[in-house]
């Protein structure tokens, strides 16, 4: 017979388990002191080593090559591989609610998608937000400013101007928008960092941040930084690994050397939610992606 303490101590521990879950982590030591009925085992001690990522997702861009051959397989093989989530980045001439039923039937969901800013104004809003409403997502990401766009400090007052109006849209449907940057947005203009400017100027309940940690390391930023001064405003990371200055060639996560142990235990005061993998040239998309998670699958920090 169990006694009243390990029956409190097994619920306390369940309990914790289901919320760090909900929050797309897992802590170390709940998952080890869990067997395989779901229960903790009484005599394993309760202090968590860690955590782990609960949920990790991947950039479809990576498999872009793949998706544009076959949608269905490739999905498949995402999922096999044991991811969970996925973000879009085009939908590859599919209907979202033919994907939707893909991505259900698969055990998968799409929390997120990046889409160009002019499908987020005029005529192509009512589109954009449609097609996100079914697919479940819950943030769209403007990914890309072109240059002609961006030369000065007002170019970019003027295009946080466009993401307030935009997030505001995106609001009114239920999701959230976000940017995501590259190393541009780190070369200062008359001395001022233009990604600085555009979150000074911008509505933290409006515009939110998927932070691209190989980018920022590319451009020269300190992710601590921007952590400390804007908490809670970076809902979404990518993860993708760097060779190191001063080339910074892309790697798969884990072959190079960014402290993502470091990053991601700094996730509550960043406010991240979301981990998505990628790799913009990998030679060969799924043992890229596969090694990538595979890494990330017993990362404990």
């Amino acid at each position: 017979m169990i006694s009243d303490e390990r029956s409190s101590r097994r619920a306390f521990l369940s309990q914790a388990a289901a919320s760090a879950l909900a929050l797309g982590i897992i802590p170390a030591g709940l998952a080890a002191c869990a067997s395989a009925d779901g229960k903790a085992d009484a005599d394993t001690p309760a202090t968590p080593a860690g955590e782990k990522l609960a949920r990790i997702g991947v950039q479809l861009y990576t498999v872009r090559t793949l998706m544009e051959k076959n949608v269905e397989e490739t999905l498949r093989q995402v999922a096999g591989i044991g991811y969970n989530e996925v973000e879009f980045a085009g939908y590859f001439n599919r209907q979202p609610s033919a994907l939707r039923q893909t991505l259900d039937s698969l055990g998968l969901s799409a929390p997120a998608a990046h889409v160009g800013l002019n499908d987020l104004e005029g005529d192509r809003l009512a589109r954009t937000l449609d097609a996100a409403s079914t697919l479940g997502h819950h943030y769209l990401i403007v990914a890309w400013m072109p240059p002609e766009a961006r030369k000065t400090l007002d170019d970019w007052k003027s295009i946080s101007a466009r993401f307030n109006k935009a997030g505001q849209a995106v609001q009114a449907r239920g999701m959230q928008f976000a940017y995501h940057n590259h190393d541009f947005e780190f070369v200062p203009i008359d001395g001022k960092v233009p990604l600085d400017v555009m979150l000074e100027a911008t509505d933290p309940a409006l515009v939110k941040m998927e932070l691209d940690l190989y980018w920022i390391a590319k451009g020269g930023g300190d992710w601590r930084a921007y952590f400390a001064r804007w908490p809670g405003r970076f809902k979404l990371v990518h993860v993708k690994d760097s060779a190191g200055p001063p080339e910074h060639e892309q790697r798969d996560v884990g072959a190079g050397s960014l402290p993502f142990a470091q990053i991601f235990a700094q996730r509550a005061s960043a406010g991240i939610e979301h981990f998505f993998v990628e790799h913009d040239q990998p030679a060969d998309p799924l043992a890229s992606i596969t090694a990538s998670y595979n890494h990330l699958k017993q990362l404990t920090f």
